[in-house]
């Protein structure tokens, strides 16, 4: 194992500490990108238009932890007790935690056996298929994928997307635009496409031969289009899945190299 070099982590906000105590409990020192920053938006319109119809939603759909504490504030305000017979469901387990946490509601979650914590693994459940008439609130960010909001709406919903923050993609601070241009350190981590692709700019031959740790099979495929080194899918975007694969990836990383030293011996 290379000595003293970092796992780069990409991900913005509280979470990016979970994560780093996660790794760092594996034994491996940390280094934070901050190359995005979470921004809550100022109440619009069609927000407070959500939160006084919000006992009108038959589901809610929230797709990150930032959106989920979004969420708690806004309905802190409106709703002192929340309403009842509401179904709520999270993209990911750090998200039905999030919620859990905050607001206290059963969360459902994509079928364990999906294998990951995805946009598509939760459209598998039962309870998503059939949605005729019914009102769905979708808690999310600025932009993203629309694959949840055309899905819902394409099995009968009627859909209110709400985005209730925005990611701002800045560069990453100049030592560590350098040390991931050349490739000096253990492994990368990413469990976001936009993030996977911003970083792709001081990405160099040596950058994508080095072990990355992605979140999800889709992310594996963007990270192969872009020239990554057969990507390392962990068990999810949880920080323990996450620090698992990191684990993982290096031990694989060292038996790589002791057999080359062994053949070239």
């Amino acid at each position: 194992m290379s000595a003293g070099l970092p796992v780069l982590i990409s991900r913005p906000g509280e979470r990016a500490s979970a994560l780093a105590a996660a790794i760092e409990g594996a034994g491996f020192p940390v280094a934070h990108l901050d190359a995005m920053a979470l921004e809550a938006l100022p109440e619009s319109q069609a927000m407070r238009q959500a939160w006084l119809d919000f006992d009108h939603f038959h589901k809610i759909v929230v797709v990150s932890p930032y959106a989920a504490e979004c969420l708690d504030h806004a309905l802190d305000r409106y709703w002192p007790q929340l309403p009842v017979g509401i179904a709520w469901y999270a993209v990911g387990s750090a998200t039905a935690a999030a919620l859990h946490e905050r607001l206290g509601v059963r969360v459902h979650l994509p079928p364990a056996d999906a294998g990951e914590d995805t946009s598509e693994a939760l459209l598998e459940l039962a309870s998503l298929r059939d949605l005729d008439g019914q009102r769905v609130l979708l808690v999310a960010g600025e932009g993203g994928r629309t694959l949840l909001a055309e899905t819902l709406a394409a099995r009968g919903a009627r859909v209110t997307r709400l985005a209730l923050y925005r990611r701002r993609l800045q560069s990453p601070p100049p030592e560590l635009q350098e040390r991931l241009a050349r490739g000096e350190f253990l492994a990368l981590v990413a469990s976001s496409g936009e993030l996977l692709e911003h970083l792709a700019r001081w990405c160099t031959k040596a950058t994508l031969n080095q072990p990355l740790i992605v979140s999800s099979c889709r992310l594996a495929t963007l990270a192969n289009n872009l020239g990554f080194r057969t990507p390392v899918v962990a068990a999810g975007a949880t920080p323990a899945a996450l620090a698992s694969a990191v684990v993982a990836a290096c031990h694989q990383e060292d038996a790589d190299v002791d057999q080359d030293d062994f053949e070239k011996g």
